[in-house]
């Protein structure tokens, strides 16, 4: 089976998550909520969005891999989130005129990753 066709069915929802990340970074506008008011909440959101989806590819990987191949799971779940993030923020600072790349809102990404981590390492105690 090709390799690309075995990662779409090892991590569906991983690639959703990220797919979600990219369509909310890009979306010209956002309509207002009740949170709007809440101080930081665009920071509070980067860090539950990028900290839930290195949670769920932890939790995939672990659903699909017996024994960890730690250079894999961090290259993917940290390296390439915090990428991901940095990519998302020099996008909408250069190829979009309704947001702005922020460095605060690229270092919540970071402290997401971190977290979502921290809670992957939980769930891999857990499991043994």
């Amino acid at each position: 089976m090709h390799f690309s066709v075995r990662f779409v069915r090892k991590y569906p929802l991983s690639l959703l998550c990220i797919l979600l990340i990219w369509v909310l970074s890009l979306t010209p506008f956002f309509p207002e909520t009740p949170f709007d008011d809440v101080q930081f909440i665009d920071k509070w959101t980067h860090l539950v969005m990028y900290g839930g989806t290195c949670s769920v590819i932890w939790f995939e990987y672990l659903r699909h891999h017996k024994v960890i191949e730690w250079r894999k799971v961090l290259l993917l779940a940290v390296v390439g989130m915090i990428l991901l993030g940095g990519l998302m923020e020099l996008l909408q600072a250069y190829c979009t005129t309704t947001r702005s790349g922020e460095w605060l809102d690229f270092w919540a990404d970071i402290v997401g990753v971190l977290l979502g981590n921290a809670v992957g390492l939980l769930m891999k105690s857990l499991r043994s």
